[in-house]
């Protein structure tokens, strides 16, 4: 976990990765709260459409019910999240390949809002390797 931990220790910036690993998802949870972060994660295997992908960061991140279920409203939101906070997005491949343009606009806009982990293979997401 050397590459997460440079990015809980501030040795990184915040950001979009990917990481490649096969650790437990509580241990994870555990490493990242454990340094004072607070820990979201996302499960992409049920994430194949934009309906999909806001119900579920809506969920995972605890937005307000007037969250809009939009990019634009997902901005908005993501200008209260303050502090430390992590997005795990495992199997993200699915949303990359159903959704390019929403995948690569989530991308973007999450990180650089959040430090965001993408686990797993997939398509080239154009951001760095964590490891």
């Amino acid at each position: 976990m050397s590459g997460l931990a440079e990015l809980l220790g501030g040795r990184r910036p915040h950001g979009a990765y990917r990481w490649q690993s096969n650790s437990r998802l509580d241990d994870v949870r555990d490493i990242v709260e454990h340094v004072g972060w607070r820990f979201a994660h996302l499960e992409g295997a049920r994430i194949q459409t934009p309906a999909e992908f806001h119900a579920a960061i809506e969920e995972a991140l605890g937005l307000p019910e007037h969250y809009g279920r939009n990019l634009d409203a997902l901005a908005d939101c993501l200008r209260d999240v303050s502090g430390r906070q992590l997005v795990l997005w495992d199997t993200w491949s699915v949303l990359a390949r159903a959704e390019p343009r929403l995948f690569a606009l989530a991308v973007e806009l999450l990180g650089s809002a959040v430090a965001l982990v993408l686990r797993g293979d997939g398509p080239d997401p154009g951001v760095p390797l964590l490891d």
